[in-house]
């Protein structure tokens, strides 16, 4: 467009400064001639000016247009950037706030085990002093007993009026109870593998001094103790725990070692299991169980272990867990066998069936799960073993060489309420009954006159946690024991526990 221009005004100018001359020299033909070319030149050039002003109209439109999309391009341009301004704020916010969670997640998470090999181990347990006044009605029950260091209702000293007794006090204080156990987790390709190992000073029974074990006037030495050591894989556990016929997570919280042991399972033993989820929150428990029939002679009640057993003791346990807590059904099968291992006339063997039921659970009563109530019923035949730490026998070996039967009704229940992030309440009761079969001898000297027919017990106990592990605790317990002839001793017992958790 500026080229045609110049053009025209070159030609122009040449025709105004040729134009004199011509007019001075040509004829007039040729006058006409450059006049009809001027007045077309004239009419180019006017028609090169309108041209010109539309390119630069249309060219104005066209930067207009053009600005105003660029000016709407950069408003745009600058609310994306606005609103990419604020995620990026937010999204800093939220990740400094997701940050300090997770530190202060993380702090507060225990650090826990190290690692050895493939496995992360575990070391935990717990220090515990307990300090403990008992009263009993009926007699003494003699230091560096069993029923010195835990409430044991068939250590109960009975009143007997044939040979009459002061009650006596007495006041322990034993470290016996510490405990600490070993946890290895490893992972086997898809597989968990678990193996665990519980030890304390409690459970190994008293030795004399000469072989290790300190005294109460010096050292109080005390032999460990295996309680638990068993190896689990998957569904599958090997080795030593509590009995399948029982969940341990009824036990209530006491300054006591159990706790209500009157009419509890109690049983730690060697095993194989099995565990079979059957639905959401539903698992059977199937198990073979170290055997061992515990008889007593008539005419004495103490306790015999036979070690003549062919089978293996079997236990189910279906068992179902959820947001309220848990409950079970258990059942227990077994075989009784004695076997003197004499000859001809003189060998005395007999075995009966056992079989028991039994069930429990635990129920929470608050969101939290700091209260809850705990607890068990058990009946059966053959059981004894099972209850209250052997209680009363599994069966009577007659003079006739024949075991008696022998039944055992078992009750327990318990409350825990808190009171706070720090105090709680335990409130819990206890009991057994014992029924032996009708033919069996009743008379002192060869029957079973002496045997355990009924214990009970109840308790209340506070317990406070001032800081994180730390557990001070005081409980009152009263419990009562009563033989089949009729006589009875109870006792009071104060205990103040204090311990330490890691």
């Amino acid at each position: 467009m500026n080229g045609k221009i110049r053009g025209a005004l070159w030609l122009l100018s040449a025709s105004a400064m040729v134009a004199p001359v011509a007019a001075t020299a040509a004829t007039t033909s040729r006058a006409a001639q450059l006049a009809q070319r001027l007045e077309k030149l004239e009419a180019e050039v006017r028609q090169l000016h309108d041209d010109l002003h539309t390119a630069r109209d249309q060219q104005e439109h066209d930067v207009a247009a053009a600005n105003a999309r660029a000016e709407q391009a950069i408003a745009a341009a600058q609310a994306q950037i606005a609103l990419v301004t604020r995620t990026a704020d937010a999204a800093q916010a939220t990740s400094a706030e997701t940050s300090a969670r997770l530190a202060s997640a993380v702090e507060a998470a225990p650090k826990q085990g190290f690692r050895s090999g493939n496995s992360n181990v575990v070391l935990s347990g717990y220090i515990k002093l307990l300090a403990s006044s008992a009263r009993y009605s009926g007699g003494d029950d003699p230091s560096n007993t069993l029923g010195r260091d835990l409430y044991l209702p068939q250590s109960i000293p009975v009143f007997n009026p044939a040979s009459p007794t002061s009650p006596t006090h007495v006041t322990d204080f034993t470290a016996k109870q510490t405990r600490f156990w070993v946890d290895a987790n490893t992972k086997v390709g898809s597989h968990a593998l678990k193996a665990y190992i519980e030890f304390d000073f409690q459970a190994a029974p008293g030795t004399p001094q000469a072989l290790g074990q300190g005294t109460q006037r010096t050292t109080n030495a005390y032999d460990l103790a295996m309680r638990r050591a068993f190896v689990q894989f998957d569904r599958w556990l090997f080795g030593q725990d509590f009995t399948n016929f029982s969940n341990p997570a009824v036990f209530p919280e006491s300054t006591d070692y159990v706790g209500g042991v009157d009419g509890l399972v109690f049983v730690r033993q060697p095993m194989a299991r099995y565990s079979l989820p059957l639905g959401k929150g539903v698992t059977l428990h199937l198990a073979a169980e170290n055997p061992e029939t515990a008889s007593a002679n008539a005419g004495s009640a103490a306790l015999i272990e036979n070690g003549q057993d062919h089978a293996p003791d079997f236990t189910a346990r279906l068992e179902y867990g959820g947001k309220p807590g848990f409950l079970y059904f258990a059942a227990l099968g077994r075989q009784l066998r004695v076997d003197n291992a004499k000859a001809d006339a003189a060998r005395i063997t007999d075995s009966r069936f056992g079989w028991g039921v039994s069930a429990g659970g635990k129920l929470f009563l608050n969101d939290k799960h700091s209260s809850d109530l705990r607890f068990q019923a058990t009946y059966g035949e053959g059981i004894g073993r099972y209850l209250g730490l052997n209680f009363g026998p599994d069966a009577v070996l007659q003079a006739s060489g024949q075991l008696g039967r022998v039944r055992n009704l078992g009750a327990f229940g318990a409350a825990r309420i808190a009171l706070g992030d720090q105090w709680r309440v335990n409130l819990m009761g206890s009991y057994q009954h014992i029924s032996y079969a009708g033919d069996i001898n009743r008379t002192a000297a060869a029957g079973i006159a002496m045997y355990n027919r009924e214990g009970w017990s109840v308790a209340g106990n506070v317990f406070t946690s001032p800081v994180k592990n730390v557990d001070l605790g005081i409980e009152v317990r009263h419990g009562e024991r009563h033989l089949v002839n009729g006589l009875s001793g109870h006792v009071e017992r104060f205990d103040f526990a204090a311990k330490y958790s890691f």
